[in-house]
C-alpha cells in the first residue's frame, strides 16, 4: 500500500474518468496509468532480443517520401505492415508495425530521426522481458 498526494483538480479529473470508463475505484486506474507509464517508458537501446514494435510518424505532405520508403525496404524483414493517412491539409500519418532484434528496429528508428521532414515521432515498444 502507498499514499499519493495529488491535487484535487487532478483528483477530479481522475473521478470523472472512474465514472466514465467504468473502473473499480481510484486504485485500479492508478495500477493502469502505472502499467501504461512503464511500458512507453520503455528504451529500446536497453532491450536485448525480438520485440515488436509500432513507430507512429507524422510528416508533411510535401516530404521527400522516398527517404522513408528507403528506410521501410532496407528494413523490409521487420516491417510487418504499415499504415499511410492523410490527416490534415499538409501532413500525413503512417503507423508502421515492427517485429524483429531490437537493435534491427533501433537502427530503423534512427535512421527516421534523420529526417527533418518528420514533425513527430512516436515510438512503442512490447518487449517479451
Amino acid at each position: 500500500m502507498i499514499s499519493l498526494s495529488i491535487p484535487e483538480t487532478l483528483l477530479e479529473k481522475i473521478d470523472r474518468k472512474i465514472a466514465e470508463k467504468g473502473y473499480a475505484g481510484r486504485s485500479e486506474i492508478t495500477r493502469q496509468a502505472l502499467r501504461l507509464y512503464l511500458t512507453e517508458d520503455l528504451n529500446i537501446e536497453d532491450i536485448e532480443g525480438e520485440v515488436v514494435a509500432t513507430i507512429t510518424v507524422i510528416y508533411r505532405e510535401n516530404a521527400d517520401r522516398r527517404r522513408i520508403m528507403e528506410s521501410q525496404h532496407r528494413f523490409s524483414g521487420l516491417v510487418s505492415t504499415f499504415l499511410h493517412a492523410h490527416i490534415q491539409e499538409g501532413f500525413c500519418l503512417e503507423v508502421i508495425i515492427l517485429k524483429g532484434e531490437a537493435y534491427k528496429i533501433e537502427k530503423f528508428v534512427d535512421g527516421l530521426k534523420q529526417n527533418e521532414d518528420i514533425v513527430q515521432m512516436k515510438t512503442c515498444i512490447l518487449s517479451q522481458k
